[in-house]
């Protein structure tokens, strides 16, 4: 029981000492299904940086983060330490510029110059998945 505690304790230190974080099927350069696809690929499109962890490797992380969120489905954003939401809800804030703001990003105007709709977005944190 510790482990799993041991786990959790884990999860949540992540969720703590990173302002974004997402927890998702996949990387954020190789995601593992649609909807973290998506979901990383809003961040990615306003320039966000994030770190993101692959809830694959070890099924219990999915387990004991939908523990601390009371949220079922992956992927889940949390932004400050704060539950956003999953695909569909960040998909909703995207569109309507919430996320922006949430993340605190200026968002792109609609008409953006062609050079800097060129420009590449920063590319998200990594952190080292040890919560096993």
């Amino acid at each position: 029981m510790s482990e799993t505690n041991e786990l959790r304790d884990a999860i949540a230190e992540a969720i703590e000492k990173n302002e974004v974080i997402l927890f998702m099927k996949g990387s954020p350069e190789q995601p593992m299904c649609g909807f973290s696809a998506r979901t990383s690929g809003a961040l990615k499109e306003l320039g966000a940086v994030f770190a993101a962890v692959d809830v694959l490797p070890d099924p219990r992380i999915r387990q004991e983060l939908s523990a601390i969120s009371n949220w079922p489905t992956i992927p889940q954003l949390f932004v400050k330490g704060e539950l956003v939401g999953g695909c569909d809800i960040v998909m909703e804030m995207h569109d309507t510029g919430e996320l922006a703001a949430v993340l605190g990003i200026d968002a792109p105007p609609a008409a953006a110059p062609q050079a800097e709709a060129q420009a590449a977005p920063a590319a998200p944190l990594q952190i080292e998945n040890r919560l096993d």
